[in-house]
């Protein structure tokens, strides 16, 4: 998967069409923890990673804790349920140009002091947004490369203050799974 099919994945959006006067305080969700269904399609112990189906089209590498011991036991056609944090940033921009994702996960880690970061993935970008639907919890936006995506906004606060042609920039910063459980 492509960085910037992992933000479209995961991401909100961003655009230049009517810029707002002023840059508005960045509304960040902080270490939420999200869960993943799907069908497992790869295990590499080597990286302690997992390569999940989940949806026809869409496929998602996550990175395992050690300490969580189910990941040993899995094996290509389970269905699984994984619970990882992840943190979202989103912050308006004036003058924000829409851009490709850029990888900032190495000045993520070395933010912190005890060299233990579980930091696995950090993606900055800005995008355009085209919808907000603030009663479903929908945002729709395009990259600077022309897609269109919506998504699902986990948490609310995020769509605070959008409306069609901001222009976003996003951080979205994804963590080791912390949980593993078979599907019934």
């Amino acid at each position: 998967m492509s960085i910037t099919e992992t933000v479209a994945v995961v991401l909100l959006a961003v655009s230049p069409v009517a810029m707002p006067t002023q840059s508005q305080e960045p509304k960040s969700s902080v270490r939420e923890f999200v869960s993943v269904s799907g069908i497992v399609e790869r295990v590499d112990r080597s990286t302690r990673t997992l390569t999940l189906r989940t949806s026809s089209n869409t496929t998602e590498v996550i990175t395992v804790a050690p300490e969580v011991k189910l990941f040993d036991e899995l094996k290509t056609g389970d269905r699984v349920t994984v619970r990882q944090s992840q943190s979202v940033i989103v912050a308006v921009r004036p003058g924000t140009k829409p851009s490709l994702p850029v990888d900032t996960t190495a000045a993520a880690t070395s933010r912190d002091p005890s060299g233990r970061s579980e930091v696995l993935q950090q993606l900055k970008a800005a995008v355009t947004v085209e919808r907000v639907d603030r009663s479903k919890g929908l945002i729709v936006y395009k990259t600077s490369d022309n897609q269109r995506a919506m998504r699902t906004v986990v948490d609310p606060r995020l769509l605070e203050g959008l409306n069609a042609g901001d222009v976003i920039e996003i951080t979205y910063t994804r963590e080791r799974a912390v949980d593993l459980q078979r599907a019934r």
